[in-house]
This record gives C-alpha cells, sequence and structure tokens, in this order.
C-alpha cells in the first residue's frame, strides 16, 4: 500500500505516435512493462505511474524532436535523471512519455579561471567532481544521492553544504531549455551578475519538468579548502544541540556543514554503519579554510558547544575518515529502516526560520514521543532545514494515516513559522496540498506561468500546481 495520488484523465499516445519515435530512436525506445515501472517511480513512498513509453535521448536536439512529436499530440513528457526524487516527481499521472537524460552525460566546457563549468543535464554530481579532481575546484552541492545535476536543478536541490556554499538556485548560472512547443532557449549568459530582463534562469529552477525540459547547466565551481577538519559533538539534549546551530550562524561563523542526528538516528547509524557514537542528540561538523582559518573556526565552535553542555568533540581529520563519516550521514536514511526491518521509510522536509528551528524541533519531537510511528530526526540545520523519515509498516493502514497526520502537523507547524512545507525535496505531487497554505494567491500567479509556456499542460502534468 502507498499514498495514492489524485486521479486525473489519462491520454496513451497513439500508435502512430509510438511508430514515430520507434522509426526515430530505434533500441533507445522502450515499452517493455519493467522499463516502464522503473521510470514511474523515484525514492519516495508515493505510488508509481508508469509512463506508457520511455526514450534514452543523447542531445538537445533530440530532446526537441521528441518535444515537437508529443506536442502535436498533446501527450504528456516526464524528464527523467536518476530517479533520486522524493515527492513523486517522476510518476506519469497522466501516462506519456518518459524521456530518460542519463545518456546526456558530457561535460562541455570547464573554465577554471571563471569558476564555471557547462554539462549536460544528465551529468551526475559524483562525475562532475570526479573529472574536477586535477583541477583544484569542485562542485559543493551534496543532496546525498548521486543525483543528475539537471534533476538537482528542476528541484532545486540543496544538501550538507548548503550552510555555506548555498544550494542549486545560488549556483545555477544558465540552463538551455526545450519548451513545451519545441522551441529551445538559453535563460542566461556566464555573467556572474546581469540587469538585462527577467530572470529565467530562477523560473526553471525548481520547475520539476513542469515548464520546460532542462538539456544544459552552467554552474559555480569552487576552490578545494586548503584545510578541512570534520568532527562529531553529543549533547545534552537537542534543544542545546540545536541553539549551539543558532549561536554558531547568529555569529557569523563559516562552519561548512551542521548536521544534526537526533538519538534515535544515531542508535540507527551506530548499528548499520558499525560505530560506536554516544547515543544523544548529535551533531556533525565540517570545517573548510586554511589551516589557521580552520582552526579559529573549530575553537569559537566548541566554545559555544562547551556553553551548551557538549566537550566530547571527536574528530575526523583524515580523508578516509571524514568520508566514513559522512557516508555514515547520507546512508542515514536506509540505517533509519533497518531499525525496523520489513518496513518502508516516508521521508519529508520542512525548512523554518534559524530563529525558530529549536521551537519547531522540540515540538515535533513532542508529537513524535505520543506516536506509535517512529520516525528518527536529521536535518540541515544551518539553514534551518531538517527531515524526518516515518517508519511504516506498508500493510498497516492506520500506521501510513499516523504518519499522514504528524507530516501534516509538521508542514503547518513550519508554515506558521514562515517556513517553508519543503526545503529541498521539492513539491511534485505529494505535497501540492500544501502548496496554498504556504504561498496563497501566489499560487494562482504560478498556474498563469505554467498556462503561458505550457497551455496544453503536457509537461510533467500533475505536479507543483493543479490544473
Amino acid at each position: 500500500m502507498a499514498l495514492a495520488a489524485p486521479a486525473l484523465p489519462k491520454k496513451p499516445p497513439a500508435p502512430a505516435l509510438i511508430e514515430k519515435l520507434r522509426a526515430r530512436f530505434g533500441e533507445r525506445l522502450s515499452t517493455a512493462a519493467a522499463m516502464r515501472e522503473q521510470h514511474g517511480r523515484d525514492e519516495s513512498y508515493h505510488q508509481p505511474f508508469a509512463p506508457d513509453a520511455v526514450v534514452f535521448v543523447q542531445s538537445t536536439e533530440e530532446v526537441q524532436e521528441v518535444v515537437k512529436l508529443c506536442a502535436a499530440e498533446k501527450v504528456p513528457i516526464i524528464p527523467f535523471g536518476t530517479g533520486t526524487s522524493l515527492e513523486g516527481h517522476v510518476a506519469a499521472l497522466q501516462g506519456g512519455v518518459c524521456l530518460d537524460l542519463s545518456q546526456m552525460n558530457r561535460i562541455l566546457r570547464v573554465s577554471p579561471e571563471d569558476l564555471d563549468v557547462t554539462v549536460e543535464a544528465g551529468v551526475t554530481r559524483k562525475q562532475l567532481n570526479e573529472h574536477l579532481r586535477d583541477t583544484g575546484l569542485f562542485f559543493p552541492i551534496d543532496p546525498g544521492a548521486n543525483a543528475s545535476l539537471g534533476g538537482m536543478t528542476a528541484t532545486r536541490a540543496s544538501g550538507t553544504n548548503a550552510v555555506r556554499y548555498g544550494t542549486m538556485r545560488e549556483n545555477v548560472l544558465a540552463l538551455t531549455v526545450v519548451l513545451a512547443d519545441g522551441r529551445v532557449i538559453r535563460t542566461a549568459r556566464r555573467a556572474r551578475k546581469s540587469a538585462a530582463g527577467y530572470d529565467l534562469t530562477r523560473i526553471f529552477v525548481g520547475s520539476e519538468g513542469t515548464l520546460g525540459v532542462i538539456t544544459e547547466v552552467t554552474l559555480r565551481l569552487y576552490g578545494i579548502p586548503e584545510a578541512i577538519s570534520a568532527a562529531v559533538c553529543p549533547f545534552p539534549t537537542i534543544e542545546d544541540a540545536v541553539n549551539t546551530v543558532i549561536e554558531t550562524i547568529q555569529s557569523g561563523i563559516p562552519v561548512a556543514r551542521i548536521e544534526l542526528l537526533d538519538e534515535v538516528q544515531m542508535q540507527a547509524i551506530n548499528r548499520y554503519s558499525k560505530f560506536d557514537y554516544k547515543v544523544a542528540p548529535t551533531l556533525f561538523f565540517e570545517f573548510h579554510g586554511t589551516p589557521r582559518g580552520v582552526e579559529e573556526q573549530v575553537g569559537q565552535v566548541k566554545a559555544i558547544a562547551a556553553e551548551h553542555g557538549a566537550h566530547d568533540f571527536v574528530w575526523a581529520s583524515t580523508q578516509e575518515e571524514r568520508a566514513r563519516l559522512w557516508q555514515a550521514r547520507h546512508d542515514a536514511y536506509y540505517a533509519a529502516l533497518a531499525l525496523k526491518p520489513g518496513s518502508k521509510g516516508w521521508a519529508t522536509d520542512v525548512c523554518v526560520p534559524i530563529s525558530r528551528l529549536a521551537e519547531c524541533i522540540s515540538e515535533t519531537k513532542k508529537d513524535l514521543a505520543e506516536s506509535f510511528v517512529p520516525a528518527p530526526l536529521v536535518g540541515h540545520v544551518g539553514d534551518g532545514n531538517f527531515h524526518l523519515s516515518f517508519l511504516i509498516d506498508p500493510t498497516k493502514p492506520e500506521e501510513i494515516a499516523e504518519a499522514a497526520r504528524l507530516n501534516e502537523r509538521l508542514v503547518h507547524r513550519a508554515i506558521a513559522m514562515d517556513g517553508t512545507c519543503t526545503g529541498e525535496h521539492g513539491v511534485g505531487w505529494g505535497k501540492i496540498d500544501f502548496l496554498l497554505a504556504e504561498h496563497g494567491e501566489a499560487v494562482s500567479v504560478m498556474r498563469q506561468i505554467k498556462k503561458a509556456l505550457d497551455p496544453d499542460n503536457i509537461m510533467n502534468p500533475g505536479k507543483i500546481v493543479r490544473m
């Protein structure tokens, strides 16, 4: 059993369209059930919906061809990167054609002197950083999964480094996009700032495939820090940990990563990743900079943590130790699932102003303490973002209903604190019902933009705004 999407009318592609696509793409078109099912699901708990066909495209020109053919028949188009999204983004709610962009995986240009790079949408973040390794540069946005950069752009992804380096919103300079009528546009040049016209780049960053298909992305790059140090520190209470984060941010200390894991998640990580950390609310830190700068950051943070009862910093000094530490953090979801064998995880996230973070987390933990559904808590708390993973037995409707209730309370709590229903997962169809509560009349403006760029509603229909 999974969360059910709203019923939407389907319009299967006409046999003639499928034959045109098959004639053009040969074996790169698939209508096999297993392939369609694979492309109709992401890593979320939401109900999957298979497309009617999958096309593996290799260039912007090929995307344009598919879009024009589908537009003529008003057949839905669903872009697909690596399928690691978490709110049902790739579900083909009305059927249609899935555009798999994974074979568009070329790094087109690297400009070390300008600190930027242009890649095709199917390039993954790990692939890019491997390519950059000998240049002394890196791309810092790290959502955990080895997601495609096109997908990360489309969902406005974030991750553990966002507190220092920002999200995809701050790091995308320009895009190449195929619109619903087949036009190909470039949203900006490579200049670091511009006052020329509407900011089309920001319109497509976070649009989740509903306004067009992103085929190329130009990104900011950063120099690999001269010195990096990471630490783990347990706290007496979760309030102590969160208050340490708040004071660190308000003090202007340029910490690269601050991750919060509650005691439930720490127990899971110890078991899953074979650590022996104290089972208590814990912060994972990482510091970037010069050796002297990192030393100063560490001293300042240790002093703040000590005021909140924390003294036991455990350091990961070598690259191998840091890699193991952050891999354990990225494996937190799978570690959580192992706490309840046979369970499925319903991951959710919210983000609030940093001054309201302690209050939001404390109230959320009270809800969890009174519930029979376990939900470990983790968070990129340096920017006010945290996640729950509800561990659900898929055969028990009462557990699904309880998780839905807790999730709704969490989201409305965040919105009431002037926060957002999703800090980084995106809307998809999983959080579409919360958008009106958050944005009010602004949703009608989003709908007008959607109608202007996609009047026939063929671009990933049923996501972000209802038409």
